[in-house]
């Protein structure tokens, strides 16, 4: 794949809502006309632009408006150039960053979102959450600790403690400034060397309980914000669709990584696929050494509500054949991946 195609395929997003910098406005459609996968992939774009915006009229009763969300999406500023490891991130940041705006005036932040988190706390939920990695970077934490962590601790508890001081801390101040810090945690994220780099992003360290590649950990990051901005919009009745295909397909490679290493390799076997987001791909989970006892498929978005705890094992839908214990054990080992 040459740099410019995926340059441009960086662009797509941005171009579908009328985002793009003035110096990338002629580039994209004139590798529109000459490339298929990607003018394929504007079309779906600007189909879910589409959407976004509902009837005319539907907002503020103005035919003009065509929908607060995708006024709010076409006007914020493109996202930052980063690598591609990144982009899913900064697309998902730029995406609930747009739906955040929709709130002024609303009084919606103290609607009930997941957990017992209203919306304020849902976001300040996404500035511990970006904690781990952003300090890992080099970063500052964005509230002091409340106590010192005595050696040994699990992660989780770790996790959880942190989360309730940074919400705490956030109850005491506005949404708004909430908000902003942030966006303005995520800018800095997506400022650092690493995001911009993907050699240096190669390297690994272990956060919240896995080792991985500080890229991979970026894609972690875009997973979970994209999640709550689901949460959220579904909260608040506002549609929010998926990332766009070749993001989601990231979410997707990553989630059935982990899912292979946290089933290990003395699990019955069991073929598995996902499809959708315009393409489909199947691996081999658990042992190698025995014949594939099921195969299983879910839907690429549906796999990652399982991942991200959206989806019981018993509810997500699914087509399945073979052994069912085998295909149970899938299943509840990718529910229990779910931290968000």
């Amino acid at each position: 794949m040459s740099t410019e195609h995926e340059d441009v395929r960086d662009l797509l997003a941005a171009w579908a809502f009328g985002a793009l910098p003035a110096a990338e406005r002629q580039t994209v459609p004139a590798h529109l006309a000459d490339c298929e996968s990607c003018a394929a992939e504007a079309e779906r774009l600007r189909e879910t632009v589409r959407i976004l915006d509902g009837p005319p009229g539907a907002a503020n009763g103005s035919q003009e408006s065509g929908g607060a969300l995708a006024l709010a999406l076409r006007t914020r500023p493109a996202a930052p150039r980063v690598a591609p490891h990144a982009a899913p991130y900064a697309a998902a940041v730029a995406g609930l960053q747009s739906l955040l705006r929709e709130l002024d005036g609303l009084g919606a932040w103290s609607t009930p979102v997941v957990h017992d988190w209203d919306v304020h706390s849902t976001v300040a939920h996404l500035i511990a959450a970006d904690e781990p990695l952003a300090t890992r970077l080099g970063l500052d934490a964005h509230v002091p600790t409340s106590e010192p962590v005595p050696e040994g601790t699990r992660w989780e508890d770790v996790w959880a403690a942190r989360t309730a001081d940074v919400i705490a801390y956030e109850q005491g101040r506005t949404p708004e400034e909430t908000v902003a810090a942030w966006s303005a945690r995520a800018g800095a994220l997506l400022a650092t060397p690493e995001a911009r780099d993907s050699e240096l992003a190669s390297l690994a360290t272990t956060l919240m309980g896995v080792r991985l590649p500080v890229a991979d950990h970026f894609v972690v990051r875009a997973f979970e914000a994209w999640i709550h901005t689901d949460d959220i919009g579904r909260a608040l009745g506002f549609p929010v669709p998926p990332p766009p295909d070749p993001h989601l397909w990231q979410l997707v490679r990553l989630a059935v990584r982990i899912l292979g290493m946290a089933l290990g390799s003395e699990a019955p076997p069991v073929l598995f696929a996902v499809t959708g987001a315009g393409a489909d791909a199947q691996w081999v989970l658990g042992s190698e050494d025995e014949p594939v006892r099921a195969e299983l498929v879910l839907d690429a978005v549906d796999f990652c509500l399982l991942v991200g705890g959206r989806y019981t094992p018993e509810d997500v839908p699914r087509g399945a054949v073979g052994d069912d214990a085998a295909v149970a054990n899938v299943l509840t080992r990718a529910a229990s991946l779910a931290w968000l």
